[in-house]
């Protein structure tokens, strides 16, 4: 059985280098981790990109991917390892092979950009409180606006 979507205060992430990619197809962390599991059961996820990270041995330091979805940072995924996959037109392509554990974060909105970026374990934002384990997803925009003002 696959592991919840949790909002408990894992680990201090200031160190660690992180990735940030947008979330495109799924509104909250909810639905993302139900295409995860629709795609790969019982498996660790995968999310394939592009370009392989040049800094790889810091991202498997305990580094994670951050999901920005519809313009707010909503959840984060540890990444367990990198792996080669070679599409069908020959290309080599990195597979970040995750934990299927979604961790929700505080909403800090992210303005759009392509493909991945870096993120600081200083700029990353932090998980949520244990107290706030079950709350509902809010609209991204709700979310921003109390993130703006620091209520969230």
């Amino acid at each position: 059985m696959r592991a919840p979507i949790r909002a408990l205060y894992h680990e201090d992430m200031s160190g660690n280098l992180n990735i940030v990619k947008l979330c495109v197809g799924c509104d909250d962390p909810t639905q993302l981790q139900l295409w995860q599991r629709q795609r790969w059961g019982d498996a660790n996820p995968q999310h394939v990109t592009r370009m392989w990270p040049r800094r790889e041995a810091e991202l498997l330091d305990g580094g994670s991917i951050y999901w920005v979805f519809k313009g707010t940072i909503l959840a984060r995924q540890r990444i367990l390892a990198l792996n080669e996959r070679i599409s069908e037109d020959g290309i080599r392509r990195c597979a970040l092979v995750l934990d299927p554990q979604l961790w929700r974060t505080a909403a800090t909105p992210r303005r759009p950009f392509q493909g991945w970026r870096y993120l600081p374990g200083s700029e990353s934002p932090p998980d949520l409180p244990a107290d706030r384990a079950e709350e509902p997803s809010l609209p991204p925009e709700i979310a921003r606006a109390l993130s703006d003002m620091g209520l969230r």
